[in-house]
């Protein structure tokens, strides 16, 4: 079961490695790294990779609803545009 370790920075120096291993095996959830006694740092581990590009890439998934109705493909302007008229603008 994951866990929380609290531990000093001369510690973590020395034990490094080992606790980097460990958050990235999913053995810890997070470690609190102090300097007297003091809180500097958080280290979690990575999210999984999938949920990482779903939270990136899909984040709006279901929060837009198209009538079935609607034709995406139907043109939505009925003037011809200036660039066909020739006006170009400047």
């Amino acid at each position: 079961m994951p866990d929380t370790q609290t531990i000093n920075a001369t510690e973590f120096k020395a034990k490094c490695l080992d606790i980097l291993e460990r958050l990235g095996d999913r053995r810890l959830e997070r470690v609190i790294i102090t300097k007297r006694g003091r809180a500097v740092a958080i280290l979690t581990p990575p999210e999984a990779e999938a949920q990482a590009v779903q939270d990136i890439h899909g984040f709006m998934r279901g929060g837009v609803h198209i009538p079935a109705e609607l034709d995406l493909t139907e043109p939505v302007c009925d003037e011809p545009f200036s660039a066909d008229l020739g006006q170009l603008h400047g």
